[in-house]
């Protein structure tokens, strides 16, 4: 390796921390320009602190289980480490790649950066972030699978989409867990499916990896719940709730903005009325996304400049 390349190699570290910063920094600001500071502190005010302190609390178990998947991974590719390390790669992450867009590739920026400071080889990191990126559809599957099969909600006509019930897609994502499962149990062979391919998983870690996903997204969906001013049955608005989300994840606009809240605000209206189920929406971004995502630039912030202070004095 020439000089140049050391060179390179040797700040390249740091010029990722540096551009994740200012990304992190960015999302904030473009989640902010969304609402006036009006708007977000009346729509707190409004709501009783009971249900407040609620969903931040309900918040923070959210990204507990969140981090659980990173403190899996690391196990699955056979380096452990603290869990107060794969929690804060993990929320990080999450709450930029929540904010960003295109999570994939601002998460794995993040995994990447902090997990090759503590040890880990690209091949690790690429499992993990195949791991926890397998983990957060999983569970989307299998608690969508459940509701959708049980309890379809309808889906509205202004979506323009070709069914009107959500039942097949139930029966779909519990085929797809099915056979996840059914295969990890008896082959050793990762799965294939064109350019992806899904990671061979022992069957504890791959059940644990499901349970953990699944408790996270019935997590994320009682934050807004607790925040509605009148409470449908949990388990009708949970299928509401996730149908809002796919439709969000599937328009990969940063956090589902606006298509996130326009399903929702089409499938509540009719018992909930439109102002109220707006304001106990932005309070849902305040707490959910700006919250996390200011908490989480703070700490990456803060790490990189620790890191720097360290590398100073040696």
């Amino acid at each position: 390796m020439n000089k140049s390349a050391s060179r390179l190699a040797a700040v390249l570290p740091a010029l990722l921390g540096i551009g994740l910063f200012a990304l992190s920094i960015w999302a904030l600001h473009q989640e902010l320009q969304h609402y006036q500071r009006f708007d977000l502190l009346q729509s707190l005010r409004s709501l009783p602190a009971a249900k407040l302190l609620l969903a931040l609390t309900l918040t923070k178990l959210n990204y507990v289980a969140i981090a659980t998947y990173d403190s899996i991974a690391v196990r699955y590719v056979r380096h452990p480490l603290p869990y107060r390390q794969t929690a804060l790669v993990s929320g990080i992450s999450t709450a930029v790649g929540n904010s960003v867009g295109f999570a994939l590739l601002s998460g794995s920026a993040i995994r990447y950066r902090l997990y090759s400071a503590w040890g880990l080889s690209a091949m690790q990191i690429a499992r993990i972030i195949a791991f926890s990126s397998l983990s957060f559809w999983l569970g989307l599957f299998a608690v969508a699978g459940g509701v959708f099969t049980i309890l379809p909600p309808p889906i509205p006509a202004t979506l323009n989409l070709p069914l009107r019930s959500a039942r097949s897609i139930g029966v779909l994502f519990v085929a797809i867990i099915a056979v996840y499962l059914l295969w990890n149990l008896v082959s050793r062979r990762p799965i294939r499916l064109g350019r992806f391919t899904l990671p061979h998983v022992p069957i504890q870690l791959a059940i644990a990896q499901i349970a953990v996903a699944a408790v996270d997204w019935s997590l994320a969906a009682s934050v807004l719940y607790v925040l509605l001013p009148v409470s449908p049955t949990y388990s009708s608005y949970l299928g509401i709730f996730l149908l809002a989300q796919i439709a969000g994840v599937i328009s990969n606009v940063p956090g589902g903005l606006g298509v996130f809240e326009t399903v929702v605000i089409l499938m509540l209206s009719h018992s909930i009325s439109t102002p109220a189920l707006f304001g106990s929406l932005i309070a849902y971004r305040g707490i959910y996304y700006l919250l996390p995502l200011a908490i989480a630039t703070l700490l990456l912030g803060g790490y990189e400049l620790r890191t720097r202070m360290i590398v100073k004095r040696s």
